[in-house]
C-alpha cells in the first residue's frame, strides 16, 4: 500500500498511518487482551470481606491427602447435645466407588463427596486429575443448599447411616432427628461418566425444598489461575436457545439466581464440567455464589464460582461429570455439546476443530500434525485470493517510479494545503488505471485474523488438545516446557524470511517500514508463551505462504504482474 510521502519539513503535521500499521496494532492489541484478560479477571475477583458465604465455618480439612472423616464444628455439635439423637453418631470409612473411569470418595458426614478423580486424566502435577478442592474449608461438593426454610442442624456436618448398594456402583445416605429426615442416594455405571443423584428434605414430614451445590473451586486446580476458568453454566433450550454462562464476579455481591426451563446447569472450567440434567421437564433453579479459598497447591486465596442446583423440592438428576469431549457429550446427550463453548467465533472454529479432530482420528493420528495439515489445507484454499494480493503488490513496486514522480511533485507542500487532495487524487486514479488494490498487502493479515482466534479457541476450549503432543511438545493447549520455547522463535525466523520474499509497498514513511521489521519479533513476544498448537498453527501458515511466494516469485505471474502497469516507451523524438 501507498502512502503520501512528505518533504524534509519538520514543521509538517505527523503522517497518517498505513493500514499495514494499523493492522500491526490491532494484533497487538488482540495480543495484550488475550495476555491480561486472565490477570485482569483474577485482579477483579471481589475481597474475601466481600464474598456474601452461604454456609456456615466450617474447620479447614486436614493437609494429608488421605481422605479422613471430619470433624464436626463447634456450633454442630452444641446444637446436637440440644436436639434428638441422629441416626449415626460416629464416622465411618471413606466409601470409595471405583468405575473404569473415576473415582469418587464418599463421606458419612454430610453425605457428600470429599475426592473426585478422574482416571484418564493428569494434572500439571502428574497425578490423576482431582476435580475436588480439598483445601478449601467450605462445605464439600453435593452438600446441601437452603435458599429458603433450613432445619436448625447443618445437615452438611452431621453423621448419616450409609448403605452401599451390593454391586459396589452406588449408595444412599439417611439422617433422621425425630423431626427432621434426609435422604440422598448416588448410583454410577461402570464405563459411563453419567450418574444419577436424588436428595429429599422433610421436616415434620413436610418437604423442604433444597439444592445440590458444589463449591469452593472445580476442575484442574493444577493449573495456573485455576479460578480464572470456573463459571456456572446453563443451557436455555426452549425460550432462548442459547448457553449462558456466570462467573464469580457475578455474584460478589451476593447469590445470583436463575430459573427457567434448563437442558443442564452446573459447573465448568475449560475443559471439565459437572452438569445436572433434569429428569423430565421439571424446572430448574441454579444459584451462582462465589467463595474466596485457596487450594491445595496455591496457599493465596483466590475467588471461586460455586453452584447450586433443584429441580423442584425434591432432586432427581442424571449427572455428567467429566471432559468436554464433544463425541462423548454427543453420544450422552446431544444438548451437551453446548458445554463447549468455542465463543463469538464458533461459526469458524467449531468447524474447524471438527476438521483437526477428523484428521487425527481417520488419518494422522497426532493432533499436532493434524493442525499442520488443517492449515495447509486451509492456505491452499486461500492461495487463490493470495495469488490475487501477491499481484497487487507486485505492481505496485513496479509502480514505484511514478509514485516517486507525484509525491516529488507535491513534497513540499503541508498536510493541511488543499492542494495535497490533489496528489491522493493522482495516486488513486494511476492506482485504478492499473488495477491495483492499494490494500492488497493487508489482505494476508485480514485474513488470518478470524483462523487465529478460531485455532485459540480451539487450542484452549477442546479438551482433545490437552495433554495431545507433538514431536517435543508435551501439551499443545498449553506453551512449551522447554527452557526455550522452539516453535516462536522458528516463527520469527520464517516471518522474517516471508518478509523478505515480499513485494513491500511504495512511498511509505521510513519510520513506518521500520516498524513493520519489528513485526516478527513484536509476534514472536506475543506467541512465546501462548498454547503451543496455536503457535504450531501460525507457523506453518508462515512457512507454506513462504512456498506460495516462492512459487509467484519465480513464475511468469510476477513478471506479467510489473509488465502491466509499465508506462508505454518514449522514442527518441519525444513522440510515442
Amino acid at each position: 500500500m501507498a502512502e503520501t510521502v512528505n518533504g524534509g519539513n519538520s514543521s509538517n503535521p505527523p503522517k497518517e498511518l498505513s493500514m499495514e500499521v494499523r493492522l500491526l496494532l490491532a494484533f497487538l492489541l488482540m495480543g495484550a487482551v488475550m495476555f491480561v484478560t486472565p490477570y485482569f479477571f483474577k485482579n477483579l475477583a471481589p475481597p474475601p470481606a466481600t464474598i456474601a458465604h452461604t454456609t456456615a465455618p466450617k474447620p479447614a480439612p486436614a493437609a494429608s491427602s488421605v481422605i479422613a472423616p471430619a470433624q464436626a464444628p463447634p456450633a454442630v455439635a452444641e446444637a446436637a447435645k440440644h436436639s434428638a439423637p441422629s441416626t449415626a453418631s460416629q464416622p465411618l470409612p471413606p466409601l470409595v466407588i471405583n468405575t473404569d473411569l473415576f473415582r469418587v470418595a464418599f463421606s458419612n458426614q454430610g453425605a457428600n463427596v470429599r475426592s473426585w478423580q478422574l482416571k484418564r486424566y493428569k494434572g500439571n502435577d502428574d497425578k490423576p486429575l482431582e476435580l475436588v478442592n480439598t483445601a478449601s474449608g467450605l462445605n464439600y461438593p453435593f452438600s446441601l443448599y437452603f435458599s429458603g426454610q433450613k432445619p436448625a442442624t447443618d445437615l452438611n456436618w452431621a453423621w448419616y447411616t450409609q448403605t452401599a448398594d451390593p454391586d459396589g456402583l452406588g449408595v444412599t445416605y439417611h439422617y433422621s432427628d425425630g423431626h427432621t429426615v434426609v435422604q440422598k442416594s448416588f448410583r454410577f455405571q461402570k464405563n459411563s461418566y453419567l450418574s444419577t443423584v436424588s436428595t429429599s428434605v422433610t421436616i415434620d414430614g413436610q418437604p423442604v425444598p433444597n439444592m445440590i451445590q458444589w463449591v469452593g473451586g472445580f476442575g484442574d486446580l493444577t493449573v495456573s489461575n485455576p479460578a480464572a476458568n470456573n463459571q456456572t453454566t446453563l443451557y436455555f433450550d426452549v425460550a432462548q436457545n442459547k448457553l449462558v454462562e456466570d462467573s464469580a464476579r457475578s455474584a460478589k455481591n451476593g447469590p445470583v439466581t436463575a430459573e427457567g426451563d434448563f437442558s443442564f446447569a452446573g459447573i465448568a472450567d475449560k475443559y471439565f464440567a459437572a452438569v445436572f440434567l433434569p429428569q423430565g421437564n421439571a424446572t430448574v433453579k441454579q444459584v451462582t455464589t462465589a467463595d474466596t479459598v485457596r487450594t491445595a497447591l496455591d496457599a493465596k486465596p483466590a475467588t471461586f464460582t460455586g453452584v447450586a442446583v433443584s429441580d423442584g423440592q425434591q432432586n432427581h438428576f442424571d449427572l455428567f461429570v467429566g471432559p468436554k469431549d464433544l463425541n462423548l457429550l454427543t453420544r450422552i446427550n446431544p444438548k451437551l455439546t453446548q458445554v463447549v463453548n468455542f465463543g463469538w467465533l464458533s461459526i469458524v472454529a467449531k468447524p474447524l476443530f471438527l476438521a483437526v479432530n477428523w484428521f487425527n482420528y481417520a488419518f494422522v493420528h497426532n493432533f499436532g500434525w493434524s493442525i499442520v495439515l488443517v492449515t495447509i489445507a486451509l492456505n491452499m484454499i486461500l492461495f487463490p485470493v493470495k495469488i490475487s494480493n501477491m499481484k497487487s503488490m507486485r505492481k505496485m513496486q513496479a509502480l514505484k517510479p511514478q509514485i516517486d514522480a507525484i509525491n516529488s511533485k507535491y513534497k513540499n507542500l503541508k498536510m493541511t494545503d488543499p492542494r495535497k487532495q490533489e496528489q491522493q487524487q493522482e495516486t488513486m486514479e494511476l492506482y485504478k488505471k492499473y488495477g491495483v488494490n492499494p490494500m492488497g498487502g493487508c489482505v494476508p493479515m485480514v485474513i488470518q485474523i478470524p483462523f487465529f482466534f478460531a485455532f485459540y479457541k480451539v487450542c484452549t476450549v477442546a479438551v482433545e488438545m490437552r495433554g495431545a503432543h507433538w514431536l517435543w511438545v508435551k501439551d499443545l493447549s498449553q506453551p512449551e516446557t522447554l527452557a526455550i520455547h522452539i516453535l516462536p522463535i522458528i516463527m520469527i525466523a520464517s516471518q522474517f524470511l516471508m518478509q523478505k520474499m515480499t513485494p513491500q509497498a511504495t512511498g511509505g514513511d521510513p519510520n513506518q517500514q521500520k516498524m513493520m521489521m519489528m513485526m516478527p519479533l513484536i509476534f514472536g513476544f506475543m506467541f512465546y508463551n501462548l498454547s503451543s498448537g496455536l503457535v504450531l498453527y501460525y507457523l506453518t501458515s508462515n512457512l507454506v505462504g513462504i512456498g506460495q511466494q516462492w512459487f509467484f516469485n519465480h513464475t511468469e505471474l510476477a513478471q506479467e504482474a510489473a509488465r502491466s502497469v509499465e508506462p508505454p516507451k518514449q522514442k527518441k523524438n519525444g513522440r510515442k
